[in-house]
């Protein structure tokens, strides 16, 4: 027993020194895709338009295999009464806010990853379990995942979720914008599912051309303001509605995409201490083996 325990400590340490030299495994590695594409795909969502049915958090839910209440349950708006982040089980909420223009109906607003041209997220992961795809959508690879959630504290939305209730196998959770689907042809479930259409999918170039054209038509119904645009860079998901956005909870991450934020922080933090490449690898080392072993058993 007690060579055995040697023999894995000394394969471990092996391991652990490849990676940090940059010797080392596939996974830590792992370089992800991060392609931005003229043709890529967005949403722009009308927040004027938007009755808070919550059929895309059904809909979204059933997508993913995620267990789901009864639908009828699903018109229940006590939910309303606190606002809600997406969650391990839920990557899309809808939250409601008072109506400056309108006191009997409230702003409905659908929160979800955002998908940026520039994702903080790519990178912030240190292993490359999550990557920017042609088609806009930002998605993750639950075997390269180590549970670091650098992520999460990299994404200026808030949006990456940990799902804490699997403590020996982590893993990150958010939107993946329907991928899967997407790539048979499919719109996302979500958009395919709101029966009042406030959710329109297509190229993202043409519904920023779609925003401008709902704003100059009906300057009093929207704010002349199509966010995600160019907030962190820009990202694939837009939104219009009737007042400020910070009245809506949106956050104001400014127009610079955010990993070259992220990343001087990063150069800030460790001009002076370990090379972030060399403490990086050997954390992701060390969290790759812990969760090897734990999924082995």
């Amino acid at each position: 027993m007690e060579k055995q325990n040697r023999r894995s400590f000394l394969k471990t340490s092996a391991l652990i020194g490849a990676v940090a030299t940059g010797i080392s495994t596939k996974t830590a590695n792992a370089k992800p895709k991060n392609i931005l594409s003229e043709d890529r795909m967005g949403v722009l969502v009308d927040t004027t338009v938007c009755i808070g049915c919550r059929n895309c958090e059904w809909a979204c839910k059933v997508a993913h295999n995620i267990p789901t209440e009864d639908r009828i349950k699903y018109e229940d708006r006590s939910v309303f009464k606190h606002m809600r982040r997406p969650q391990p089980n839920a990557y899309t909420v809808v939250n409601e806010y008072p109506n400056p223009k309108n006191a009997v109906l409230p702003t409905d607003v659908k929160v979800q990853c955002m998908h940026c041209d520039h994702p903080a997220c790519v990178s912030a992961c240190i292993v490359g379990a999550i990557s920017k795809e042609e088609n806009g959508s930002v998605i993750w690879d639950t075997k390269k995942c180590i549970g670091c959630r650098y992520c999460m504290v990299a994404c200026p939305f808030q949006i990456p979720s940990f799902d804490y209730d699997k403590p020996l196998n982590p893993e990150i959770r958010k939107c993946d914008f329907c991928f899967e689907r997407t790539k048979q042809g499919l719109l996302p479930a979500c958009v395919k599912n709101c029966p009042v259409e406030a959710l329109t999918y297509g190229p993202r170039n043409d519904l920023i051309k779609e925003a401008r054209e709902r704003i100059k038509r009906d300057p009093d119904r929207y704010l002349n303001h199509i966010y995600g645009e160019t907030e962190a860079g820009g990202t694939s998901w837009l939104y219009l509605a009737n007042q400020d956005f910070s009245k809506l909870a949106f956050p104001s991450p400014g127009d610079k995409p955010m990993p070259g934020t992220s990343e001087s922080i990063q150069h800030g933090i460790f001009a002076y201490f370990v090379p972030p490449a060399f403490l990086y690898a050997l954390l992701g080392g060390i969290m790759w083996i812990t969760k090897k072993r734990n999924e082995s058993k």
